[in-house]
């Protein structure tokens, strides 16, 4: 692993004049023939099904744009890169077991929005760029879901992209210990397991129950569980109950 920190300034120059940069400007030009990155070639039903469901009303990648231009600046946003071959997979992360938030937990590549970002798209780009290499020219934005509350109170917007498989990805050393992937077809139809959670709570110990998945020696369980069961619903009609209940 490396410290990616020394890549943040490169971000903005690994991203090149399109779409997503005209979203960073913060106008959308119909005149300005600016390159685009291509659309792929979508190889899996699934990725067919989940990008026609997130794009319901929107008809060209202009309006996609727009949607996304005139959307509100959350706190944070994350990124689920999903890989565009017959099998699609997701990204996942588990963060570094030193830093202070979320120490050790499964997560969505992402974080915080910055002055300079200009829109959550670029948040969620950058974000997961600096943590974990992954190149925005490779990812193709279809859409975003509904906007989750973290535990810290942080309004964070979920951000949908297919990404080129098999890139060279490599977890920022002060950030992220891990990254892996969930089977897309599996997550559609895996059992949830009810994960058992011990905190301090008003500061008292607590612990209560809420469900999760086992993926790669993983637990993915909290907001990137929701945020992944909320795309299950909306991408597939896989209706979740996630639940936090407390043990007595």
């Amino acid at each position: 692993m490396i410290n990616n920190n020394q890549h943040e300034k490169d971000f903005y120059q690994t991203l090149p004049k399109n779409q997503y940069k005209t979203l960073m400007a913060g106008a959308i030009d119909e005149s300005a023939n600016l390159p685009k990155p291509s659309k792929p070639v979508i190889k899996s039903v699934l990725l067919k099904q989940l990008m026609s469901r997130l794009q319901v009303g929107i008809d060209s990648e202009q309006a996609l744009c727009h949607q996304l231009n005139h959307e509100q600046i959350h706190n944070a946003s994350v990124l689920l890169a999903i890989t565009n071959e017959p099998h699609p997979k997701l990204m996942l992360t588990r963060r570094a077991s030193h830093i202070k938030a979320h120490a050790g937990e499964v997560a969505l590549a992402g974080g915080k929005y910055e002055d300079e970002d200009g829109n959550n798209v670029i948040t969620a780009l950058r974000e997961s760029y600096e943590e974990t290499l992954l190149d925005p020219n490779k990812a193709y934005i279809v859409g975003q879901l509904p906007s989750r509350r973290s535990k810290a109170g942080l309004s964070v917007k979920p951000i949908v992209a297919i990404v080129e498989p098999n890139q060279k990805l490599v977890p920022e050393v002060g950030e992220i210990a891990k990254i892996f992937w969930a089977d897309l077809n599996w997550l559609i139809d895996a059992h949830t397991q009810e994960y058992r959670v011990e905190t301090i709570f008003n500061g008292k110990p607590t612990t209560f129950l809420t469900p999760s998945w086992q993926v790669a020696g993983e637990t993915v369980w909290g907001l990137t569980g929701r945020i992944i069961a909320s795309m299950l619903d909306i991408g597939f009609d896989r209706q979740l109950d996630w639940y936090y209940k407390l043990v007595d």
